[in-house]
């Protein structure tokens, strides 16, 4: 999701993955170094505000934003199989516990980079589908595409787990979140896909039914409708899920973005603008 330190890269699709998190929309001055002592202000307390924001990696070591009305935060440093190290009890204070603790809503980098490009790829691996297998050859398949989004969900959702668990949130051993959170895929053209639109949703479609394996209820994805054409090709697999839209930089082209269509198919359940260096969003719903 776009967040404080992010760089917009609305329009270049690229196969290689790059180190950011949602369109960063304000300016570098706003990350501080982690060693830095910064207040944690967190979500929890809004003040009677009804702006929410978003903070992931970039924001490392705060200061974070204060009079939120709701917390999203990136468990992810910019690309998947890569933990943000400020979520829990990492460097500096602890993003999830500014995003408000077992009620933060968290979002997750998604990608499909294929298999020459990514270590992680599976290989012989036989659930949730069949990749490179006797029984289904070849590794860059609908099903080999389909596996990475499910393994990159489950490495993000795990992450997430061994937050809650630094912070004493979740018991030692725990394999799930204190509370189903509200989750977010996030889905840019700064991240790696294919031109093959097909295998870039059947990885999307992987790290949905992973996040619906671990009982996750509210699940929505964070783009443009530029971006989600790109990327997809428009697709409407994903139509039960609202949107979270990005790309306006007032909170005056935020509100018109909760009244344009949602690039799922569904509702816009929130906008995103910048506001007070950071990434802030309003309800549409």
């Amino acid at each position: 999701m776009l967040s404080a330190a992010r760089s917009n890269r609305f329009f270049a699709l690229t196969i290689l993955p790059v180190l950011a998190g949602l369109i960063l929309l304000a300016a570098s001055p706003t990350i501080v170094a982690a060693g830095r002592p910064v207040a944690v202000a967190s979500a929890k307390s809004s003040g009677g505000s009804s702006t929410g924001y978003d903070i992931s990696y970039p924001q490392c070591g705060g200061p974070f934003p204060t009079n939120v009305a709701f917390g999203i935060v990136g468990v992810n440093k910019g690309i998947v199989f890569s933990p943000n190290p400020c979520l829990g009890t990492g460097n500096g204070p602890s993003e999830l516990a500014w995003a408000g603790g077992v009620k933060a809503q968290l979002y997750a980098n998604t990608g499909n980079p294929g298999p020459n490009l990514s270590t992680h790829w599976p290989n012989g691996q036989t659930s949730p589908r069949q990749c490179n297998t006797t029984a289904s050859p070849g590794a860059d398949t609908v099903n080999c595409a389909y596996d990475y989004g499910w393994n990159a969900a489950a490495d993000s959702y795990q992450t997430a787990v061994r937050a809650y668990i630094s912070l004493g949130l979740a018991p030692a051993g725990a394999t799930s979140t204190p509370q189903a959170n509200a989750w977010w895929l996030d889905v840019e053209t700064g991240n790696s896909w294919r031109t093959n639109v097909t295998l870039n949703v059947a990885a999307l479609q992987g790290a949905v039914a992973y996040l619906q394996s671990a009982d996750v209820v509210d699940l929505g994805f964070y783009s443009t409708q530029q971006q989600w054409n790109q990327i997809t090709g428009g697709s409407l697999a994903f139509d039960v899920h609202p949107s979270w839209v990005a790309g306006a930089t007032t909170v005056r082209q935020a509100r018109d973005n909760c009244g344009r269509g949602a690039f799922t198919g569904d509702v816009v359940a929130l906008a995103q603008y910048f506001a007070k260096g950071f990434d802030a969003n309003i309800r549409c719903q």
